[in-house]
């Protein structure tokens, strides 16, 4: 045989050898590891609630959460591949649909559940009043910044009359308590522990800013939705079956939230009746994210609207 064809076949064998073994060792350190994101919020209790009553292990999926401190950011990992599943805001997951972000929503999680909390002493009594005054959300790209923008508009301003900032979630209520700023749009349970500390007084709910918006969502890369059907299947049931206990037993699912979610329980236990917990896809809640889109496409949040199938998932 020539000997160049033989060094030839080698290079070859070794190549496959080389692309196997890689292909072996990778799948080694991920199969059966789904990466979860969410923020440090009650909002995402169906997960926090199933990691403790060990639901994952029990459907035999291995999960891995990542924290995240606002939706952007987590979005921006789930573009890049770094998060199959989250649990996140519907604005900032809208924004990255149409930025052509491949992730679907397949299923809801819960319904308003933030608020707008000025200091003691700021003499705010209305939204009209935020006038030239410093407020904090978690940035931009969260459901908390648009929320601040409708009701700015509904009062007749825009984000430009007021000193907005973006800030990490937890010190926004000693920013809050100390004067650092004037006001914060924040989700719960910081919502309630301002209150209920002595931290600030509630201006505003957001269920009264726009009642029943949808607020977090289930989303996952359409990758992973097409390669592994039946997980995310077990991962949409679970999901369901806690949604369906913390609306049932809200005490109890108070007491296993993580302690950097829920410091205190009590709070906690005052916290949770203020968010309307969901799960599933059935045409009144997608006709909620549909309307909801629609404000944003109005507010010039969105340029155009995205059609169904761009957003949620159908299973097969």
């Amino acid at each position: 045989m020539n000997k160049k064809f033989i060094i030839i076949i080698v290079a070859i064998i070794a190549i496959i050898g080389v692309a196997g073994a890689y292909s072996f060792f990778s799948s080694d350190s991920d199969d059966g590891i789904v990466k979860v994101g969410y923020l440090p919020s009650d909002h995402d209790s169906a997960l926090f609630v199933a990691q403790v009553d060990k639901a994952y292990e029990e459907k035999g999926i291995t999960i891995e959460t990542i924290q995240f401190n606002n939706g952007g950011d987590l979005m921006t990992a789930m573009a890049s591949g770094d998060v199959d599943v989250g649990y996140v805001g519907i604005t900032p997951v809208l924004s990255s649909i149409e930025k052509g972000v491949p992730v679907k929503v397949v299923s809801g999680a819960q319904i308003e559940g933030s608020g707008i909390v000025v200091g003691k002493d700021s003499n705010i009594n209305s939204v009209n009043d935020l006038k030239g005054k410093s407020i904090a959300t978690p940035g931009e790209a969260s459901i908390q910044y648009m929320l601040l923008q409708y009701a700015l508009k509904d009062a007749g301003m825009t984000i430009d009359d007021v000193d907005a900032s973006a800030m990490k979630v937890a010190p926004m209520n000693d920013a809050l308590a100390g004067g650092k700023i004037d006001a914060m749009l924040t989700y719960e349970p910081y919502v309630t522990t301002a209150v209920e500390k002595g931290q600030g007084i509630e201006l505003e709910d957001s269920s009264e800013i726009l009642p029943d918006h949808p607020c977090c969502v289930v989303v996952a890369r359409d990758d992973f939705i097409n390669d592994n059907p039946d997980e995310l299947k077990s991962i949409l049931e679970i999901h369901d079956n806690s949604t369906n206990y913390i609306n049932e037993n809200p005490e109890e699912a108070a007491e296993k939230l993580p302690e950097n979610v829920a410091s205190d329980v009590e709070i906690e236990k005052k916290s949770l009746p203020n968010i309307k917990f969901v799960s599933g896809l059935d045409d009144d809640y997608k006709k909620s994210i549909m309307d909801f889109m629609q404000i944003e496409i109005d507010m010039g949040l969105l340029k155009e609207p995205i059609p169904e199938d761009k957003i949620f998932y159908s299973p097969k």
